[in-house]
């Protein structure tokens, strides 16, 4: 495992546990009728599946014009850098795109949730998603962090306000998948970097925090 993978790890582990002690996972997903002990599972889960990283394919893309912030401070703290070769490889992350997408499929079953108040309420974050996100050079896809959430919950509380939490989850995490990853696929041969990871970095990536934080807010 690399010096970067390990520094992701430890600040992970540091953050989870800060906002574990402080209770606040834990009524996000007492909220969605999870147990402690499968909230922390699903967090360990979440948390190993961000190490991994599923290779679908690679597609030509062009080398940035200016070196990215993040590989200016990996070159001067002396960490590897995955060299540009021309070609992007895209891949899903585990912990950042799988899991979310599992659990929110658990949810459905679940949850007495009309199919026309999921769809619309995972459109309406993914547009919202699309049009707030942007590639970063050398980084990847970039968006604010509370807007998907403040939409999802907000389209929860309209639609279905009696399981507002569970479609708060589905819609942020499904809808910034969708609209910030997915329908933006064609922009990463602009972004020069060697992968892209659908889900990015796991556990704090924007879909699985967009939707803990739907969660509290809905």
């Amino acid at each position: 495992m690399s010096r970067v993978r390990l520094l992701f790890l430890l600040f992970a582990v540091i953050f989870l546990a800060t906002f574990i002690q402080f209770g606040v996972v834990s009524i996000a997903f007492e909220k969605l009728g999870l147990s402690q002990d499968s909230a922390y599972l699903l967090l360990l889960l979440t948390l190993a599946g961000s190490m991994i990283n599923l290779p679908l394919f690679s597609v030509a893309a062009q080398a940035p014009e200016t070196e990215a912030p993040r590989q200016r401070l990996s070159r001067l703290l002396g960490l590897p850098q995955a060299p540009f070769l021309g070609r992007t490889l895209i891949a899903v992350n585990v912990g950042g795109a799988l899991v979310p997408v599992a659990f929110s499929l658990y949810l459905l079953h679940h949850h007495a949730l009309a199919t026309m108040a999921v769809t619309t309420a995972v459109a309406i974050v993914a547009a919202i998603s699309y049009l707030t996100s942007a590639p970063i050079p050398g980084v990847g896809i970039g968006m604010p962090i509370l807007v998907a959430p403040l939409a999802a919950a907000l389209t929860a509380e309209l639609l279905a306000p009696e399981q507002a939490a569970a479609l708060a989850y589905i819609a942020g995490a499904l809808g910034v998948l969708i609209g910030a990853d997915l329908m933006r696929l064609s922009e990463v041969k602009k972004l020069g970097a060697p992968v892209a990871s659908i889900g990015g970095a796991g556990t704090f990536d924007g879909i699985f925090l967009s939707g803990l934080i739907a969660v509290l807010l809905a």
